[in-house]
């Protein structure tokens, strides 16, 4: 009786090291697929803001033709454009939010400057009524939506790595990789981009 005992006893800790090792690799699988999930994300995110800064150089060589005095609106836009196009990000840098906050900022400038420039058509009913500028106004405002898309999926994706992250399991695989996972960082808006342009002529 007692040898069967014994062996039940040995048993009983490799099981138990056995289900928390499959249980473990499980974990640590689903935290693979949610962090490549949410770095397919930002890809597309990164992707939508690309669009946009390829858009910018046309848009502004279309108002210039027109409203050659605004000079100083087109520069700012030209400068947001260079600075936010300048700030990469690697799924890395998506955990450290001092760089994610600048790149937020550089891309909420460069909005704030878009919303000037588009403001100046009023100013110009020959601008208006251009069909370049018409176009490319329809397509900036396309590519301004699925900026906001791709904003919304990708802090969903992180809300699920995050959240996945956080949980007893993820912990566990967090220490046990010795960190390799870390929380990303969601995209937020600056409170002042909530706020419409401020133009005056």
């Amino acid at each position: 009786m007692r040898p069967r005992l014994a062996r039940v006893n040995t048993l009983v800790p490799v099981l138990l090291l056995a289900v928390a090792m499959t249980t473990g690799c499980q974990k640590y699988d689903v935290l693979i697929e949610k962090d490549q999930v949410a770095e397919q994300r930002w890809a597309d995110l990164e992707a939508a803001l690309q669009r946009r800064a390829d858009l910018i150089p046309n848009l502004v060589n279309t108002v210039k033709a027109a409203a050659a005095s605004e000079k100083e609106i087109l520069s700012s836009v030209v400068e947001a454009r260079a600075k936010a196009t300048s700030i990469q990000l690697s799924g890395e840098d998506l955990q450290d939010p001092a760089k994610v906050a600048a790149f937020q900022q550089a891309q909420d400038q460069l909005t704030g400057a878009l919303s000037r420039l588009m403001v100046v058509q009023e100013k110009y009913p020959e601008l208006k009524s251009n069909e370049n500028f018409r176009a490319l106004q329809v397509q900036l405002e396309g590519t301004e939506n699925r900026i906001l898309r791709a904003r919304e999926q990708y802090n969903a994706a992180v809300r699920d790595y995050n959240t996945e992250l956080g949980k007893v399991g993820g912990s566990v695989v967090r220490r046990a990789t010795g960190g390799t996972f870390k929380p990303r960082e969601y995209f937020r808006a600056s409170a002042a981009s909530q706020a419409a342009p401020q133009v005056s002529f």
